[in-house]
């Protein structure tokens, strides 16, 4: 997942894409509702119910209130929804002992009336640690204060949170023999922290699922790999401590210029994730491209192919239990294009129109099914026929 500079740039960007279709009134986001519903086949969250699974995408609260096309496509396509930013400690308590819970709370009320899980992502987390917070913890570290952020979430939540992303992005390779990221909670606390925060959450979520999310664990890389083993190692050292985990995120945030996935690899490190008893959740599923001046037929084929790879052997594994898009539809990706990309393919397409947007969603900016969506749906059904 991005740093919170780009989470905060994220936010902006899908409120001034928003506004200005509404102010625009294209056709394509007024009609985007029947086009979605208007699609042969069953929703994915029916093919995933099917087979044994939850579908669901990460949106935000201004997404679901003021873009109405959107919030129907949700609701059409999802049984689950994952709070971007709102649940995120950053955005509960940007002032010490301030709480700020409207957003959040407007997911979880969305999620109620329309019979939706919330994702309970994410708890501990590098990139959303309020500046008092990391002050305070660096000049004299207190773990009440997070005690007081999970007892001031998890409760109020726990009726349709049943996923918690307690720790998430723990590891940075090349830095410790452990793997550890050097973030706020190492440096105040040291290694237990997770251990701690694990122990901490089942008393506030004493039937959910705790997890730990983690990004980068796809292809034939070095770090990539490095992670892998760090993270099993990491895994093997809290079970043997009997700590409260119940499974892992795996956030695949695929990317073409990679290279294609390493099936081999993954296929074994769920294997190994099976032997000690946990589940697994894909959390946040998205694809970067690397090619933006072909077609849009190669464009959508290769992100695609992509997903099918993917997909194709992590729903061999049974721990598996749920999968969730970063987004639903390229409209509010957070895969923008920067600067250099835009200027390498300047007259090559009309941004306007959706073209030189990040097309690794499954619905295009008019929320119309890509073959993405058509790749998700056919892995979710042969997961079904296989079970």
């Amino acid at each position: 997942m991005c740093d919170v500079q780009a989470v905060r740039l994220r936010s902006s960007n899908e409120w001034r894409y928003t506004r200005r279709a509404v102010i625009a009134g294209t056709v394509g986001f007024a009609s985007a509702a029947l086009s979605v519903q208007a699609k042969a086949g069953p929703s994915l969250k029916v093919l995933a119910e099917q087979g044994g699974l939850f579908f669901g995408a990460a949106v935000t609260a201004e997404a679901l209130r003021l873009d109405s096309s959107f919030r129907s496509a949700v609701l059409n396509e999802c049984s689950s929804v994952t709070p971007e930013i709102s649940l995120k400690w950053g955005a509960v308590e940007p002032l010490h002992a301030r709480l700020e819970m409207a957003a959040m709370d407007e997911i979880a009320e969305v999620a109620r009336v329309n019979g939706l899980r919330v994702y309970g992502h994410a708890l501990l987390w590098h990139g959303s640690v309020p500046q008092w917070a990391e002050a305070m913890l660096g000049d004299s570290p207190d773990w009440r204060y997070i005690r007081n952020y999970f007892s001031s979430v998890m409760p109020r939540y726990g009726d349709v949170v049943r996923y918690w992303d307690v720790v998430n992005e723990p590891l940075e390779p090349g830095h410790r023999d452990d793997g550890l990221r050097a973030n706020a909670f190492l440096r105040a606390f040291g290694p237990v922290y997770i251990e701690r925060a694990m122990r901490e959450a089942r008393l506030f979520a004493p039937d959910g699922k705790l997890m730990i999310n983690e990004y980068g664990l796809e292809y034939d890389i070095p770090v990539e790999g490095d992670r892998r083993y760090l993270f099993l190692k990491l895994i093997e050292d809290l079970k043997s401590k009997s700590v409260p985990l119940d499974g892992i995120g795996l956030q695949a945030h695929l990317d073409l210029r990679k290279g294609k996935i390493f099936a081999k690899a993954i296929r074994e490190f769920l294997r190994e994730i099976e032997e000690l008893g946990l589940v697994v959740v894909v959390t946040e599923l998205d694809v970067k491209e690397a090619d933006y001046a072909a077609s849009l037929e190669r464009r959508d084929g290769a992100v695609a192919d992509e997903t099918r790879r993917y997909l194709e052997v992590v729903l061999d594994s049974p721990a598996v239990r749920g999968i969730s898009t970063w987004g639903l539809s390229d409209r509010y990706s957070w895969l923008r294009l920067t600067e250099d990309e835009l200027a390498s393919y300047t007259g090559t397409w009309n941004h306007e129109d959706g073209q030189g947007l990040n097309r690794g969603l499954p619905l295009d900016a008019i929320l119309a099914p890509k073959r993405m969506y058509a790749a998700v749906a056919r892995t979710l059904a042969r997961r079904d026929l296989g079970r």
